[in-house]
């Protein structure tokens, strides 16, 4: 059953997290038209720069040399050659690199950043298989790279652990996953399993995949004296410029970090070696310095999704209702990162079974860290346990959508918290209208078009709600009624710029075109990561709170003479370019006139959003139902997705424009999870050996069908605007949809990703 709990009525005017709903719920406005982006001329007419576009006078460029063996010392680095070649400034080795302090582990503290503990460029030691051992500076990059193909390297290689099956015999339980409990028993799972009256139990498996945002990963940094300045392509500004400041021992107020355009992120476009070897390279050459990875330098030094193994085991009656639901299973990791993709997570609050058993171990590896990357846990927890459900559904002889009705939860069935909004079911139904999903027949192989078997699949999508703490905005008026608000966010491509425009239009009562949405730099008030599907609501929360303190100063300015003498922030609402009385329309003063009658020509006003006491009080996540159809050839097994449509109950909806590009955006990445990607790693050596473009397939314009979106628009009481996330539930949920499409169409199951060719005949 869906509920959308009832929260107690608070102070008007004034957002109290878990006890009152945004204000802005009462308003209509700008929010959710599909206005184009805001930054779309720039980028059309190229003067948006990116990293790797900054100028700067007598700049070097940068090339990296890669270790070739997983693990080991280097016994010789003869750089002799790279010295003498034409155009080179210099070549940094552990021999003369800057002595650095290790990067903190992401999550360990306020300001770390580090997708690994490893030092960068310290000593001779080999932690994996592509590992830089050299950085070459050149006065061009053609001129970098040969200079860098001239170094010769040896090593003593010690014995490495790169086989998955080998470390799995010593797998370690982690403390924590990600903040939650690496185990969690309700009742006995396994004894309710084998109890039930139909069981379904098998293993599934997903490979590596690795990042590949079309913008390459880039840095330009320049020091001037003590003083950082760096051009990044990241997701993570505040952070990253906090971690450098600790990695050369300055203080953080020394370093800026600038990011306006990023051509991609996915979680992939953190701080890596290259950007803190590239400060290390301009601090010893005292010059600026440009890098930028090759396709091949990005699946060297930057991590991915981990391969996974996983159980998952459904006991149910014969209604459909569950006794038992058993996810568990283990992950590749090292033991110098912490990105367990926790794919346990969607099992914990999905469906409703009397008993539960949720455990994951990770087994390590010497490899290069893996990292966050869409919907991490998710992405790859929602084939198996989705495909298991599809499984259970065709044992029961039941519709799959209907089976989902069955065990629907009335709260969250391992917290036991009441759901903030939940509308999954109404997403199913409006999809499968739309889809025509009764027109799908439930046996196998019965709908074909000469060699073409047909079968349709669905699948949920979920992704929880994140509002991280410490985000801060600051709000500044000016005499002619323009309004900037600044945070130190990102925008990389999901249109964060115009969604936030739309909203601080409407919040504020003014035309989207006197606004003024300033984002990427750290040297604005603190920010949040663009990760975790956080950033919309951790935005909302700090405008919310500087919008507060906004309206409280600008009516202490009004003074006695003003319509609005004698009235607080709980009496008044932003509107029509100023403030107003809620109940009566003649208490109304523009923001103009107010600066102008107080003989100032600005304001300007700062303030850090309230603890996510909703986190606490509610069970909050977006949810989507995905549909699936497939062709599969019966003479080659070749399989085309040839319908998708993804239907998702996601809180209000800012944008409509860009929200569904975020949506299908997702959906084509979940299109390559599940039939093209995959990170060949040759277990004999540690070394991925697909390392391009042109090896390691995504999805291009003849793999991707026609793709419908609809969304429940249904706003979230509990969160800032009534939205959630959205950059992330997208791919969850795809995988599976495809499989139980060529199960239907060909009644055979594949638990192991991709599901190609060689897997159908």
């Amino acid at each position: 059953m869906s509920v959308q709990s009832d929260t107690p009525k608070g102070i008007p005017g004034k957002w109290q997290p878990a006890v009152t709903s945004d204000p802005l719920l009462r308003k209509h406005g700008a929010l959710g038209r599909p206005i184009s982006r805001v930054d779309g001329p720039l980028k059309v007419e190229g003067k948006a720069r990116f990293a790797a576009e900054y100028p700067y006078e007598n700049m070097c460029y940068a090339a990296l040399v890669f270790s070739k063996i997983a693990r080991g010392r280097i016994t010789e680095l003869d750089t002799a050659a790279a010295e003498k070649a034409p155009g080179v400034a210099l070549v940094m080795t552990y021999r003369n690199a800057p002595r650095m302090k290790a990067p903190s582990l992401m999550m360990s503290s306020p300001s770390a950043a580090g997708a690994s503990d490893l030092p960068v460029m310290q000593n001779d030691e080999i932690h994996w298989n592509g590992q830089a051992v050299a950085v070459v500076l050149a006065e061009t990059q053609e001129q970098a790279d040969h200079a860098a193909s001239l170094i010769a390297v040896d090593y003593a290689p010690l014995p490495a652990v790169t086989s998955f099956e080998e470390a799995k015999r010593k797998p370690r339980q982690l403390e924590t996953l990600l903040g939650q409990p690496p185990i969690l028993d309700i009742g006995d799972a396994e004894a309710a399993l084998k109890a039930s009256e139909v069981q379904v139990d098998n293993i599934y498996r997903t490979p590596r995949y690795n990042h590949n945002a079309i913008e390459l990963h880039a840095a330009t940094a320049v020091w001037k004296g003590d003083e950082l300045r760096v051009h990044d392509a990241t997701q993570m500004i505040d952070l990253t410029a906090g971690q450098l400041a600790d990695i050369f021992g300055i203080d953080p107020g020394k370093v800026r970090v600038t990011s306006p355009y990023v051509g991609g992120g996915f979680g992939g476009k953190c701080l890596w070696d290259h950007q803190i070897l590239a400060c290390a390279a301009a601090k010893l050459a005292q010059r600026p310095v440009r890098v930028m990875l090759s396709r091949e330098g990005v699946f060297r030094l930057v991590g991915g999704r981990t391969v996974t193994e996983q159980r998952v085991a459904l006991g149910a009656n014969t209604d459909g209702t569950l006794n038992a639901l058993v996810h568990t299973g283990i992950v590749a990791m090292t033991l110098h990162n912490s990105c367990p993709e926790q794919f346990t997570f969607p099992a914990r609050h999905l469906y409703a079974a009397k008993s539960f058993r949720l455990a994951q171990e990770v087994a390590d590896m010497d490899m290069l860290a893996n990292t966050f990357m869409r919907a991490p846990g998710e992405a790859v927890g929602t084939f198996a346990l989705e495909c298991a459900l599809d499984e259970l559904a065709d044992k029961l002889g039941i519709d799959p959508v209907e089976l989902r009705r069955r065990i629907e939860p009335e709260k969250d069935p391992t917290s036991e918290k009441p759901f903030s909004s939940r509308h999954l079911l109404q997403a199913y139904e409006k999809g499968a209208k739309q889809f025509g999903w009764h027109r799908r027949d439930p046996q196998p192989r019965r709908r074909r078009e000469g060699e073409w078997l047909i079968g349709m699949g669905c699948a949920t999508a979920t992704y929880p709600y994140h509002r991280f703490p410490g985000t801060a905005a600051s709000i500044r008026l000016t005499a002619d009624g323009r309004v900037t608000v600044s945070t130190a966010v990102h925008d990389m491509g999901m249109g964060t710029a115009t969604a936030q425009t739309q909203h601080i239009a409407v919040r504020l009562g003014i035309p989207a075109d006197r606004i003024t949405f300033e984002y990427g730099d750290s040297a604005l008030p603190r920010g949040i990561i663009a990760g975790g599907s956080t950033q919309t609501a951790s935005i909302g929360g700090a405008v919310i709170a500087a919008t507060e303190v906004f309206i409280e100063e600008l009516i202490k300015l009004a003074g006695n003479a003003s319509p609005l003498a004698g009235l607080s922030l709980t009496d008044v609402e932003p509107r029509d370019g100023g403030i107003g009385h809620r109940d009566d329309a003649d208490r109304f003063e523009t923001y103009e006139s107010i600066l102008r009658r107080s003989g100032r020509n600005e304001l300007v006003c700062q303030a850090e959003a309230p603890q996510p006491a909703e986190m606490e009080a509610f069970s909050m996540h977006s949810y989507g139902a995905q549909f699936c159809e497939v062709r599969v050839s019966e003479i080659t097994g070749e399989i085309r997705v040839t319908r998708f449509l993804g239907s998702f109950d996601a809180g209000r909806i800012l944008n409509a424009r860009t929200a569904t590009s975020q949506f299908k955006g997702g959906i084509v990445m979940g299109i390559g999870l599940a039939l093209t990607e995959e990170t060949n790693f040759d277990e004999r050596t540690g070394r991925i050996v697909n390392a391009s473009l042109a090896e390691y397939h995504v999805p291009v314009q003849m793999d991707v069908p026609q793709i419908d979106i609809i969304y429940t628009d249904v706003a979230d009481p509990q969160a800032p605007m009534g939205a959630r996330g959205i950059g992330e539930i997208g791919i969850t949920g795809v995988a599976a949809a495809v499989a139980n499409a060529v199960f239907n169409a060909t009644g055979r199951r594949i638990r192991e990703l991709p599901i190609t060719l060689d897997k159908i005949i």
